[in-house]
């Protein structure tokens, strides 16, 4: 599991476009929300599209950028933007390397069933690069309201 103050890990991955996305092209410039969810379309993942998305360009105005990864296409994560009117970008982590990487990917429990799955997760990475805030425990809901006060603070 990753910890506060290290380096976080560089990525590249594709969003809903098709369009390559790195962690190295916001440095310096621009804070990231990095937020990981289980599946596009269920309804706590919507809630927390959509709250991001209405807080959307107060985090544009603290210097952030929001990306939030599921092993969802593509395609689905295109559904899901239109389907809602979503201002996030949406990474597609079809082959599960950005979930390994970050340590989201792993054994899940809901209503007695054992499966592996997404944990929904969150990591504020500031523009030198360092994770300033890592939660393996998000609840959908309110959450995105707290990461804005979060990166608010953010020097």
């Amino acid at each position: 599991m990753l910890e506060q103050n290290q380096t976080a890990p560089d990525f590249t991955s594709v969003n809903q476009n098709g369009d390559d996305i790195s962690l190295a092209q916001f440095r310096g410039d621009k804070n990231v929300v990095l937020y990981f969810y289980p599946k596009d379309d269920t309804p706590g993942c919507t809630v927390e599209a959509n709250e991001f998305t209405g807080l959307i360009d107060q985090f544009a105005a603290a210097d952030t950028a929001v990306l939030g990864v599921s092993k969802d296409s593509c395609e689905k994560h295109q559904k899901f933007i239109n389907k809602h009117d979503l201002k996030v970008e949406l990474l597609a982590d079809t082959g599960g390397e950005l979930c390994e990487l970050y340590g989201t990917w792993g054994e899940r429990k809901f209503m007695g069933r054992t499966y592996m799955g997404i944990g929904r997760s969150t990591f504020v990475i500031d523009k030198q690069g360092k994770l300033a805030h890592v939660d393996y425990k998000v609840k959908a809901k309110g959450h995105a309201q707290a990461m804005l006060e979060l990166v608010q603070g953010l020097a």
